[in-house]
């Protein structure tokens, strides 16, 4: 199973929106990270890059 930590802008400890993200959807600009405990996450943003082998996902928000 590959769970994905959400960053905020850039990769850094401080940044971090959410852990173990399982489920990523886009709507226009509104993303919604679902975890494996089910905790759902909505922002506004737009995905900048997305390494799944790393887990590591980083969005654009305000």
């Amino acid at each position: 199973m590959c769970l994905s930590t959400i960053y905020k802008n850039e990769k850094a400890d401080n940044n971090v929106l959410c852990k173990f993200v399982a489920t990523i959807t886009a709507d226009g600009d509104t993303l919604t990270f679902v975890d494996v405990m089910g905790d759902v996450t909505t922002i506004v943003g737009r995905l900048v890059m997305a390494d799944l082998t790393a887990g590591t996902v980083i969005v654009a928000a305000e």
